[in-house]
Protein backbone atom coordinates (compact mmCIF):
# COMPACT_ATOMS: atom_id res chain seq x y z
CA UNK A 1 0.00 0.00 0.00
CA UNK A 2 1.38 3.71 -0.93
CA UNK A 3 1.98 6.23 1.71
CA UNK A 4 -1.11 8.05 -0.50
CA UNK A 5 -3.47 5.35 0.12
CA UNK A 6 -2.51 5.11 3.77
CA UNK A 7 -3.08 8.69 4.51
CA UNK A 8 -6.85 8.48 2.63
CA UNK A 9 -9.28 7.64 5.48
CA UNK A 10 -13.35 6.73 4.58
CA UNK A 11 -15.98 9.05 6.52
CA UNK A 12 -17.63 6.20 8.35
CA UNK A 13 -21.28 8.06 8.60
CA UNK A 14 -21.19 9.06 4.51
CA UNK A 15 -18.64 6.35 3.32
CA UNK A 16 -16.88 9.27 1.36
CA UNK A 17 -13.27 10.01 1.17
CA UNK A 18 -11.97 13.12 3.42
CA UNK A 19 -9.23 15.42 2.61
CA UNK A 20 -7.38 15.12 5.68
CA UNK A 21 -8.16 18.47 6.62
CA UNK A 22 -9.41 18.59 10.34
CA UNK A 23 -11.12 21.44 12.69
CA UNK A 24 -12.25 20.92 16.06
CA UNK A 25 -13.15 17.11 15.05
CA UNK A 26 -14.59 17.92 12.49
CA UNK A 27 -13.06 16.53 9.29
CA UNK A 28 -13.62 17.81 5.27
CA UNK A 29 -15.29 15.58 2.96
CA UNK A 30 -13.89 15.24 -0.34
CA UNK A 31 -16.83 15.94 -2.60
CA UNK A 32 -15.64 17.12 -6.22
CA UNK A 33 -18.39 19.56 -7.70
CA UNK A 34 -20.90 18.57 -10.29
CA UNK A 35 -19.48 17.98 -13.44
CA UNK A 36 -22.71 20.32 -15.02
CA UNK A 37 -21.56 22.94 -12.58
CA UNK A 38 -18.09 22.89 -13.52
CA UNK A 39 -19.46 23.39 -17.08
CA UNK A 40 -21.67 26.20 -16.59
CA UNK A 41 -18.16 27.93 -14.85
CA UNK A 42 -16.48 27.24 -17.55
CA UNK A 43 -18.57 28.65 -20.37
CA UNK A 44 -19.34 31.39 -17.94
CA UNK A 45 -15.53 32.19 -18.46
CA UNK A 46 -15.60 32.16 -21.88
CA UNK A 47 -18.62 34.30 -22.00
CA UNK A 48 -16.94 37.04 -19.78
CA UNK A 49 -13.92 37.38 -21.89
CA UNK A 50 -16.12 37.94 -25.01
CA UNK A 51 -18.12 40.42 -23.35
CA UNK A 52 -14.77 42.57 -22.08
CA UNK A 53 -13.66 42.16 -26.23
CA UNK A 54 -17.19 43.10 -27.68
CA UNK A 55 -18.20 45.74 -25.21
CA UNK A 56 -16.95 48.66 -23.31
CA UNK A 57 -15.37 46.82 -19.79
CA UNK A 58 -12.21 47.54 -18.53
CA UNK A 59 -11.42 50.91 -17.02
CA UNK A 60 -8.92 52.84 -18.66
CA UNK A 61 -6.47 55.99 -17.63
CA UNK A 62 -8.79 58.29 -20.31
CA UNK A 63 -12.44 56.29 -19.57
CA UNK A 64 -12.88 53.16 -20.61
CA UNK A 65 -12.36 50.24 -23.76
CA UNK A 66 -14.81 50.92 -25.97
CA UNK A 67 -15.01 47.35 -27.34
CA UNK A 68 -15.58 45.81 -30.52
CA UNK A 69 -19.13 46.64 -30.83
CA UNK A 70 -18.68 50.50 -29.89
CA UNK A 71 -22.12 50.35 -27.97
CA UNK A 72 -22.96 52.79 -25.50
CA UNK A 73 -26.15 53.83 -23.53
CA UNK A 74 -25.96 57.26 -25.05
CA UNK A 75 -25.51 55.70 -28.75
CA UNK A 76 -28.65 52.92 -27.72
CA UNK A 77 -30.50 56.29 -26.64
CA UNK A 78 -29.73 58.03 -29.43
CA UNK A 79 -30.78 55.25 -32.25
CA UNK A 80 -34.06 54.97 -30.28
CA UNK A 81 -34.56 58.11 -30.16
CA UNK A 82 -33.99 58.62 -33.99
CA UNK A 83 -36.80 55.71 -33.62
CA UNK A 84 -39.44 57.16 -32.38
CA UNK A 85 -38.60 60.48 -34.24
CA UNK A 86 -39.00 59.07 -37.43
CA UNK A 87 -42.16 57.67 -36.87
CA UNK A 88 -43.22 60.50 -35.46
CA UNK A 89 -42.39 62.65 -38.72
CA UNK A 90 -43.92 60.00 -40.79
CA UNK A 91 -47.77 60.73 -38.79
CA UNK A 92 -47.05 64.47 -38.80
CA UNK A 93 -46.45 64.41 -42.78
CA UNK A 94 -49.88 61.92 -43.22
CA UNK A 95 -51.74 64.90 -41.27
CA UNK A 96 -50.19 67.99 -42.43
CA UNK A 97 -52.78 69.40 -43.84
CA UNK A 98 -55.72 67.07 -43.53
CA UNK A 99 -58.81 68.69 -41.36
CA UNK A 100 -59.57 67.48 -37.40
CA UNK A 101 -62.49 65.32 -38.79
CA UNK A 102 -60.68 63.88 -41.26
CA UNK A 103 -57.88 63.35 -38.56
CA UNK A 104 -60.74 61.52 -36.33
CA UNK A 105 -61.80 58.98 -38.48
CA UNK A 106 -58.29 57.64 -39.35
CA UNK A 107 -57.93 55.02 -36.52
CA UNK A 108 -53.98 55.09 -36.56
CA UNK A 109 -53.93 59.08 -36.75
CA UNK A 110 -56.35 59.96 -34.21
CA UNK A 111 -54.64 57.77 -31.43
CA UNK A 112 -51.28 59.10 -32.25
CA UNK A 113 -52.92 62.64 -31.96
CA UNK A 114 -54.26 61.56 -28.34
CA UNK A 115 -50.98 60.70 -27.45
CA UNK A 116 -49.58 63.77 -28.44
CA UNK A 117 -52.39 66.11 -27.57
CA UNK A 118 -52.25 64.23 -23.95
CA UNK A 119 -48.32 65.06 -23.54
CA UNK A 120 -48.97 68.77 -25.15
CA UNK A 121 -51.50 69.45 -22.33
CA UNK A 122 -49.17 68.10 -19.34
CA UNK A 123 -47.02 70.49 -20.99
CA UNK A 124 -48.44 73.63 -21.37
CA UNK A 125 -52.61 73.81 -19.92
CA UNK A 126 -52.15 71.43 -16.90
CA UNK A 127 -50.63 74.54 -14.80
CA UNK A 128 -54.32 76.02 -15.07
CA UNK A 129 -56.81 73.08 -16.25
CA UNK A 130 -55.14 70.57 -14.00
CA UNK A 131 -53.85 67.47 -14.77
CA UNK A 132 -56.99 65.79 -15.57
CA UNK A 133 -58.39 69.05 -16.81
CA UNK A 134 -60.85 68.99 -14.03
CA UNK A 135 -60.19 73.20 -13.95
CA UNK A 136 -60.22 75.00 -10.64
CA UNK A 137 -63.40 77.37 -9.79
CA UNK A 138 -61.89 79.07 -7.77
CA UNK A 139 -59.67 80.76 -9.94
CA UNK A 140 -61.94 80.54 -13.14
CA UNK A 141 -60.54 77.85 -14.88
CA UNK A 142 -62.96 75.86 -16.78
CA UNK A 143 -63.59 72.58 -16.88
CA UNK A 144 -62.66 70.45 -19.92
CA UNK A 145 -64.33 67.49 -18.90
CA UNK A 146 -67.65 68.41 -19.04
CA UNK A 147 -70.07 69.18 -21.83
CA UNK A 148 -70.62 73.11 -20.78
CA UNK A 149 -68.56 75.24 -23.33
CA UNK A 150 -67.95 79.21 -23.52
CA UNK A 151 -67.19 79.18 -27.32
CA UNK A 152 -68.32 75.76 -28.45
CA UNK A 153 -67.14 71.83 -27.98
CA UNK A 154 -66.98 70.74 -31.46
CA UNK A 155 -63.65 69.89 -32.61
CA UNK A 156 -63.32 73.14 -34.92
CA UNK A 157 -64.52 75.26 -31.80
CA UNK A 158 -61.93 73.61 -29.75
CA UNK A 159 -59.13 74.28 -32.28
CA UNK A 160 -59.74 77.96 -32.71
CA UNK A 161 -60.01 78.86 -28.91
CA UNK A 162 -56.53 77.32 -28.46
CA UNK A 163 -54.96 79.10 -31.68
CA UNK A 164 -56.39 82.11 -30.90
CA UNK A 165 -56.96 82.57 -26.66
CA UNK A 166 -60.13 84.07 -24.85
CA UNK A 167 -58.96 87.79 -24.14
CA UNK A 168 -55.59 87.59 -25.19
CA UNK A 169 -54.73 90.61 -27.95
CA UNK A 170 -54.90 88.45 -30.94
CA UNK A 171 -56.98 89.91 -33.68
CA UNK A 172 -58.89 86.89 -33.68
CA UNK A 173 -59.21 86.12 -30.06
CA UNK A 174 -62.57 85.16 -28.12
CA UNK A 175 -63.39 88.26 -26.49
CA UNK A 176 -65.16 88.58 -22.73
CA UNK A 177 -67.85 91.38 -23.21
CA UNK A 178 -69.46 90.83 -19.78
CA UNK A 179 -69.69 94.51 -18.11
CA UNK A 180 -69.08 95.18 -14.56
CA UNK A 181 -72.92 96.04 -13.91
CA UNK A 182 -72.19 97.25 -9.92
CA UNK A 183 -68.23 98.67 -10.43
CA UNK A 184 -69.62 101.14 -13.71
CA UNK A 185 -72.46 101.92 -12.00
CA UNK A 186 -74.95 99.82 -14.85
CA UNK A 187 -77.14 98.77 -12.39
CA UNK A 188 -77.87 99.73 -8.09
CA UNK A 189 -77.08 97.34 -5.77
CA UNK A 190 -80.55 96.23 -5.16
CA UNK A 191 -81.17 95.47 -8.78
CA UNK A 192 -77.91 93.62 -8.70
CA UNK A 193 -79.57 91.68 -5.63
CA UNK A 194 -82.13 90.85 -7.33
CA UNK A 195 -80.95 89.33 -10.46
CA UNK A 196 -78.09 87.35 -8.20
CA UNK A 197 -80.85 85.94 -6.56
CA UNK A 198 -83.13 85.02 -9.72
CA UNK A 199 -79.88 83.83 -11.08
CA UNK A 200 -79.42 81.72 -8.32
CA UNK A 201 -82.81 79.98 -8.47
CA UNK A 202 -82.61 79.65 -12.35
CA UNK A 203 -80.13 76.80 -12.29
CA UNK A 204 -82.68 74.87 -10.26
CA UNK A 205 -85.32 74.80 -12.59
CA UNK A 206 -87.87 75.78 -10.32
CA UNK A 207 -90.19 78.12 -12.63
CA UNK A 208 -93.40 78.84 -10.08
CA UNK A 209 -90.53 80.35 -7.79
CA UNK A 210 -88.96 82.03 -10.20
CA UNK A 211 -92.15 83.97 -11.48
CA UNK A 212 -93.09 84.22 -7.67
CA UNK A 213 -90.25 84.90 -5.86
CA UNK A 214 -87.87 86.87 -7.86
CA UNK A 215 -90.41 88.89 -10.27
CA UNK A 216 -87.76 92.22 -9.91
CA UNK A 217 -84.72 90.01 -10.26
CA UNK A 218 -86.49 88.45 -13.63
CA UNK A 219 -87.01 91.89 -14.86
CA UNK A 220 -83.47 93.16 -14.40
CA UNK A 221 -82.47 89.79 -16.48
CA UNK A 222 -84.57 90.27 -19.12
CA UNK A 223 -83.31 94.09 -19.89
CA UNK A 224 -79.50 93.63 -19.31
CA UNK A 225 -79.14 89.71 -19.18
CA UNK A 226 -80.97 88.49 -21.64
CA UNK A 227 -79.29 89.39 -24.57
CA UNK A 228 -76.05 86.97 -24.55
CA UNK A 229 -77.36 84.39 -22.01
CA UNK A 230 -80.48 84.01 -23.72
CA UNK A 231 -84.34 84.22 -21.85
CA UNK A 232 -83.86 81.48 -19.98
CA UNK A 233 -80.10 81.60 -19.44
CA UNK A 234 -79.29 79.06 -22.03
CA UNK A 235 -76.13 80.77 -22.77
CA UNK A 236 -74.54 81.23 -25.99
CA UNK A 237 -71.16 79.99 -27.71
CA UNK A 238 -71.26 82.56 -30.23
CA UNK A 239 -70.99 85.27 -27.35
CA UNK A 240 -69.43 83.30 -25.20
CA UNK A 241 -71.76 84.05 -22.36
CA UNK A 242 -72.14 80.97 -20.08
CA UNK A 243 -75.24 78.68 -19.67
CA UNK A 244 -77.16 80.02 -16.62
CA UNK A 245 -79.80 77.50 -16.12
CA UNK A 246 -77.40 74.05 -15.32
CA UNK A 247 -75.14 73.18 -12.33
CA UNK A 248 -71.93 73.86 -14.15
CA UNK A 249 -70.18 77.32 -13.03
CA UNK A 250 -66.49 79.40 -13.86
CA UNK A 251 -66.64 81.45 -10.99
CA UNK A 252 -69.38 79.40 -8.59
CA UNK A 253 -72.59 79.06 -8.35
CA UNK A 254 -74.34 80.59 -4.87
CA UNK A 255 -76.01 83.71 -4.54
CA UNK A 256 -72.93 85.32 -2.84
CA UNK A 257 -70.42 84.40 -5.99
CA UNK A 258 -72.93 85.55 -8.60
CA UNK A 259 -73.77 88.86 -7.37
CA UNK A 260 -69.80 89.18 -6.93
CA UNK A 261 -69.77 88.23 -11.09
CA UNK A 262 -72.76 90.74 -11.87
CA UNK A 263 -71.16 93.17 -9.78
CA UNK A 264 -67.46 93.51 -11.20
CA UNK A 265 -67.29 90.84 -13.79
CA UNK A 266 -64.41 88.30 -14.60
CA UNK A 267 -62.46 88.87 -17.56
CA UNK A 268 -60.82 85.67 -18.05
CA UNK A 269 -57.55 85.23 -19.88
CA UNK A 270 -56.06 82.26 -21.75
CA UNK A 271 -53.38 83.05 -24.06
CA UNK A 272 -52.94 82.19 -27.50
CA UNK A 273 -51.07 79.48 -28.67
CA UNK A 274 -50.88 79.68 -32.38
CA UNK A 275 -47.18 81.75 -31.90
CA UNK A 276 -46.39 78.91 -29.53
CA UNK A 277 -47.08 75.83 -30.57
CA UNK A 278 -46.65 75.01 -34.00
CA UNK A 279 -50.13 74.02 -35.87
CA UNK A 280 -49.92 70.37 -35.49
CA UNK A 281 -49.55 70.33 -31.93
CA UNK A 282 -52.41 72.55 -31.60
CA UNK A 283 -54.32 70.28 -33.43
CA UNK A 284 -53.16 67.12 -30.81
CA UNK A 285 -54.49 69.29 -27.87
CA UNK A 286 -57.82 69.98 -30.24
CA UNK A 287 -58.60 66.47 -30.13
CA UNK A 288 -57.14 65.68 -26.94
CA UNK A 289 -59.30 67.76 -25.05
CA UNK A 290 -62.20 66.69 -27.20
CA UNK A 291 -61.94 63.38 -26.54
CA UNK A 292 -62.10 63.56 -22.92
CA UNK A 293 -65.39 63.55 -22.47
CA UNK A 294 -66.89 66.57 -23.21
CA UNK A 295 -66.66 67.46 -26.40
CA UNK A 296 -69.92 67.86 -29.20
Amino acid sequence: MSDADKQKEIDRVSGVETTGHEWDGLKELNNPAPRWWLWVFLLCCIWAVGYWVVYPAWPTLSGHTGGKFGWTQYSQLKSSQAEITGRRIAYLDKMNGLALADIKKSQDLYEFARAGGAVAFKENCAACHGTGAQGNAVRGYPNLNDDDWLWGGDLDAIYKTIRVGVNSGHDDQRGTQMPSFGRDGLLTSSQISDVAKYVAELHKGDAAAITEAHTRGAKVFAENCAACHGPSGEGSTEMGAPRLNDQIWLWGGDEKSIHNTVANAHLGVMPMWEHRLDDDTVKMLAIYVHSLGGGK
